[in-house]
């Protein structure tokens, strides 16, 4: 296989008015990532070398959201959909070329299984001139039926025309196809029109292929692989399938969910064995998490990589940027962006630190901020290893505090302060007996007037 060239051609041309939505059904996301760009993976990883993507609708959309995932992909434009024979020609440039393997494949199924695709590849290095995915399902109503005599593939017959025996028949046209590339472009170009949309039909391949004798089978695939996404529902029924597996994967790798029905995971998060998670956890785009951590309940993290045996949470936000270290520890109602949190420091409870550094077994009290933003640039605070900031202080960058250095509770700092050095950045406190007693009743007596 590794020898055998391949040229994913991947059909990414439809409207998807069911979408309702002014973004190209095909760039929705699955796990973070475009269901598209899901299809390109599994191509790429069923060994791919090129890809063609016919695009239709939203072209310049595509053209800028392709150039994130699919940098090698060369894009062609249908013009005008006159059904899927059609659109697979639009790439004819690329077909030419001579490649031993042509995946046909739809932008708009992303649970597609790498393995599915290599299996099918298998069958055109064993001699097929095409093959066709396929499933089996209990009611098979409304699905294109593939009829098969002495273990060939001689037609796929759409239900409307299936006499009452083939309308029995559970395996069903998925739609995806691989054809030999060097009988392609002469049995495509032989698709005609004939039918009651005058659309040209990429299964109608099935039959011509059959009458020059050339061997036509079909590849069996669990219906997820297969799945279209036309709508939201969709989309979500998706969304749901993939997290699955995610979750399974997970656990089966030495991760503990503990409700791993509430923990959802972006396409490139990486979690480390010995992690735990615990309900309701949130995994954006651009985690890595090494052995060991913990993760509490009610974290939202993207962007973020975590060490061994850091402690996160519980309602935690890390965002882009957020740096801990091993052992460290980002408490509740905690946000981190743009940070390093180094080994053994502390940021417990209800603190902001962005655009930071936190040294080693620093502590941060609650409250605490990095004042960061002057509504124009952003700033940098430095802490130091050892440091201690007491509660409810605020650090005005751009400032340091230094090693070992003390922060007393309730201060604004906005001076850096020396290793060692003790910083007092409060107003000094006044006690007056007897003041507070006056001072509820004029309060009182003020309010009775008005009432009265």
């Amino acid at each position: 296989m590794s020898q055998r060239t391949c040229l994913s051609v991947i059909l990414a041309a439809g409207e998807g008015t069911r979408m309702k939505s002014a973004v190209a059904k095909v760039l929705h996301p699955i796990a973070g990532l475009p269901m598209v760009a899901h299809v390109i993976k599994a191509a790429e990883a069923a060994g791919s070398g090129d890809l063609a993507l016919v695009i239709g609708h939203g072209a310049d959309e595509m053209r800028k959201a392709t150039q994130k995932f699919a940098l090698k992909a060369e894009l062609f434009v249908q013009d005008k959909r006159l059904g899927t024979a059609h659109a697979v020609l639009a790439a004819r440039d690329a077909i030419s070329k001579g490649y031993d393997d042509i995946l046909v494949m739809f932008g708009d199924t992303p649970l597609i299984d790498p393995e599915v695709l290599v299996a099918a590849r298998l069958k055109l290095a064993e001699g097929a001139a095409v093959v066709v995915v396929g499933f089996r399902t209990s009611n098979p109503s409304g699905y294109g039926r593939l009829i098969e005599k002495g273990g060939k593939l001689i037609a796929i017959r759409e239900e409307k025309d299936c006499t009452d025996e083939e309308k029995k028949i559970t395996f069903c046209n998925g739609g995806l196809m691989a054809i030999a590339g060097k009988h392609a472009l002469q049995l495509l170009d032989q698709v005609g029109n004939n039918n009651a949309k005058g659309e040209y039909y990429l299964t109608d391949i099935v039959e011509i292929a059959g009458g020059q004798g050339l061997d036509v089978v079909a590849a069996e695939a669990g219906f997820e692989n297969v799945l279209g996404i036309n709508n939201r529902a969709e989309l979500a029924e998706a969304e749901g399938i993939w997290q699955t597996r995610r979750r399974r994967e997970a656990m089966l790798s030495g991760v503990t969910l503990i409700a791993p029905e509430t923990v959802f995971f972006s396409y490139d998060t990486e979690i480390g064995a010995d992690t735990i998670v615990e309900p309701n956890v949130w995994f954006g785009p651009g985690v890595t998490i090494a052995t060991g951590a913990k993760i509490h309940a009610f974290s939202h993290i993207e962007g973020a990589t975590i060490a061994s045996n850091c402690d996160v949470g519980p309602y935690a936000r890390l965002r882009p940027g957020s740096d801990l270290r091993q052992k460290a520890k980002v408490g509740n109602f905690c946000e981190v962006k743009q940070a390093v949190i180094e080994e053994g420091a502390k940021v417990n409870h209800l603190t902001y630190i962005g655009d930071a550094r936190v040294g080693a077994g620093a502590n941060i009290g609650a409250g605490t901020i990095t004042c960061n933003y002057d509504g124009y640039s952003k700033f940098f605070t430095d802490i130091g290893e050892g440091a201690f900031v007491g509660s409810n202080s605020s650090l005005v960058a751009p400032v340091t505090i230094g090693k070992g250095g003390y922060v007393a509770s309730g201060s604004v700092i906005t001076e850096s302060v020396p290793d060692d050095g003790l910083a007092f950045g409060r107003a000094r406190q006044r006690t007056l007996p007897g003041k507070g007693k006056e001072l509820r009743e004029r309060f009182a007596s003020a309010a009775a007037r008005k009432k009265g």
